[in-house]
């Protein structure tokens, strides 16, 4: 898991989040309204958005639905709900507050210990 996780509000421009992810060699931000994670943008959100990304505020391209995940999820899960949503991070949450994020690269860094 990565504690260290960047964030961005739903107000701000797709542009900032583009420039944010671009800065952090990062795919994809989980977007709050305080503390509460509300949705997630990714670079592959503002690439489908096209020419108009830059117009746009996150809101208006953030995935709603966001699939979070506790510490105590297993691997096991980690990997299975990656697998069924095609998501590549999982928001770590705790006490419906952010705690962290898992990616496809902890899973992969996490498999190649084991081995």
């Amino acid at each position: 898991m990565i504690a260290d996780v960047a964030t961005i509000n739903a107000d701000e421009s797709v542009a900032l989040a583009k420039l944010k992810m671009v800065r952090m060699g990062i795919g994809g931000l989980p977007v709050m309204d305080g503390r509460k994670i509300v949705g997630m943008i990714t670079h592959r959100d503002t690439i489908l958005a096209g020419n108009k990304a830059n117009g746009l505020r996150v809101r208006d391209i953030m995935t709603l639905k966001v699939r979070t995940i506790s510490r105590k999820t297993s691997l096991k899960e980690i990997a299975a709900i990656m697998k069924e949503t095609g998501y590549q991070r999982l928001p770590v949450v705790e006490n419906k507050k952010l705690v962290g994020i898992v990616t496809q690269s902890c899973i992969i860094n996490a498999v190649a210990e084991r081995l």
